[in-house]
């Protein structure tokens, strides 16, 4: 049986995670072999594992796991994130907002996000309006989306990893507070494996993009 290689590997799990359309496939490409001479390279071991509104909230990434209540929240939209991909300190994670509600949701721009740590503490980390300077990410840019009952949009998370302390969960970002857009009720999600964007650093975001896979 013939062996496959770490890049082989992680390349096949960044394309079952992220279609090509959003970009991501080639700027992990990019990570493990920046000078394309096709040389194989050892990978880091992936992360740990309503009603009528106008909220204001993506490349087309595969279906996320579900990371929240399946209740539907008071503001009828429900926050879930997907599996963090990782390569070569580059993460990735898909964050979708669906509507649960029983009216259309319209929502436009990019999510509101607060990460605290193990202990529920915020933790000093910027959040951006765009994945740049992070990595080169396709970014659909605001616009307005409306999302009829049962239907989705997604944004794309992404950060450099930053140690991480395996034994306290030190630098991880353990709770993720969520919401479509500023001022709006955030949801409490806990990822797989949390963020690990260590103490300080940037955590970059597109703009939210209706779901159509």
């Amino acid at each position: 049986m013939t062996a496959i290689s770490p890049r082989h590997g992680l390349l096949l799990a960044a394309a079952a995670v992220l279609t090509a359309g959003c970009g991501l496939g080639a700027e992990l490409d990019r990570e493990v072999d920046p000078e394309r001479t096709g040389s194989h390279a050892t990978a880091e071991p992936p992360a740990r594992p309503g009603g009528p509104g106008d909220l204001g909230v993506t490349p087309q990434v595969e279906p996320p796991r579900p990371r929240a209540s399946q209740e539907c929240p008071a503001t009828g939209v429900k926050v879930t994130t997907g599996m963090v991909n990782a390569a070569m300190g580059l993460r990735a994670m898909p964050v979708t907002v669906t509507n649960c509600g029983a009216g259309e949701q319209r929502v436009n721009g990019y999510p509101d996000v607060r990460v605290r740590d193990v202990n529920r503490e915020p933790m000093d980390v910027t959040v951006l309006k765009g994945p740049g300077p992070i990595t080169q990410l396709d970014d659909p840019g605001p616009h307005p989306v409306t999302l009829k009952p049962g239907e989705s949009a997604r944004s794309v998370f992404v950060w450099r990893y930053s140690a991480v302390d395996a034994a306290t969960l030190r630098g991880s970002g353990v709770y993720v507070e969520i919401a479509p857009a500023a001022g709006v009720a955030r949801q409490t999600v806990e990822p797989e494996g949390g963020l690990d964007i260590g103490e300080t650093g940037l955590l970059g975001t597109t703009a939210w993009q209706k779901v159509t896979d």
